[in-house]
């Protein structure tokens, strides 16, 4: 019960998309005001969301709550830790809206990004994330895609790999990565990363690479979404959603994270190759530098 205390509203934020139009509404409202809606009773959830009794009820066993009084008092607790968890944060609240000043823009931000790693941290599985790291060691060559944002991420990982003398190449176009998909075999992996999970061009990827019969691995915020169901491994973010969600704030920042625990169990595994690789590309790219006079 403790855990899922600690995860209910990250697990709400997660289930969102593939709400119907009333439970979302009763999402919206445990999202944005968990205190207060923590202290309504049923009647007045649903009519404060303009839904029925029914409906309220549907969602919270749709979180895995038999009886509304747990569901309520795990809900307390959710919100008094994300309130410890941002204790440390500049003092900020809302979102960000059009008559912050920088300095509150770079506070929400700050926090908006803290909280989007943090709750994927605690969210992350540990399972997937092994049987991940194990894929890419075994992989005789990785193929990542991503579109906008994403294709950053995936960039990122592709470039780390490369670092550590693995065979990795990235993307950018979605018709070379599918052809490219078209190619691989059990010896490989593809990665994708999309914070929807619901980019077409992006589960084509993965589901083209799952065809040819490699391995192959999501990076997503849902794990209900169309890309974690073309994918044999799944590793999910807990970004947070904010009105500039079109810019990839704390999704792009919890996907870097999830990248980087990716890489680092790779390398960790291989340590000895992956440290000399990594001094001997240290070394090159050093060396190029110009030298002060």
């Amino acid at each position: 019960m403790a855990e899922e205390a600690e995860t209910l509203l990250i697990r709400i934020r997660a289930a969102m998309p593939a709400l119907r139009p009333s439970e979302r509404r009763i999402a919206e409202m445990f999202v944005g005001e968990p205190s207060a809606a923590a202290n309504l009773s049923i009647a007045e959830l649903a009519a404060r969301c303009e839904t029925s009794t029914t409906s309220v009820v549907r969602f919270y066993q749709r979180m895995g709550y038999a009886h509304y009084k747990h569901f309520r008092i795990d809900l307390t607790r959710a919100v008094a830790r994300e309130e410890l968890a941002a204790a440390s944060l500049p003092e900020v609240s809302g979102d960000i809206d059009r008559n912050d000043s920088l300095e509150g823009i770079v506070s929400k931000v700050a926090m908006n990004e803290t909280l989007s790693i943090a709750d994927t941290a605690r969210m992350l599985d540990m399972e997937a994330l092994g049987e991940a790291v194990a894929r890419l060691l075994a992989a005789r060559r990785i193929d990542t895609f991503g579109v906008g944002a994403s294709a950053l991420v995936g960039l990122d990982l592709q470039q780390k790999l490369s670092r550590i003398g693995r065979t990795a190449i990235n993307w950018h176009d979605s018709h070379s990565a599918w052809t490219s998909a078209a190619t691989l075999d059990a010896g490989c992996v593809a990665v994708a990363v999309s914070h929807s999970g619901a980019t077409v061009d992006t589960v084509e990827f993965l589901a083209i690479a799952r065809k040819t019969g490699a391995a192959t691995v999501a990076i997503t915020n849902f794990r209900e979404s169309p890309l974690a169901r073309a994918a044999d491994v799944t590793l999910t973010t807990a970004a947070r959603e904010t009105r500039f969600r079109s810019g990839a704030l704390g999704s792009r920042i919890a996907q870097l994270m999830v990248v980087d625990c990716l890489f680092t169990g790779v390398a960790q595994a291989s340590y000895d190759a992956s440290m000399e690789a990594l001094r001997n590309t240290y070394a090159v790219v050093h060396d190029r530098r110009v030298k002060r006079t």
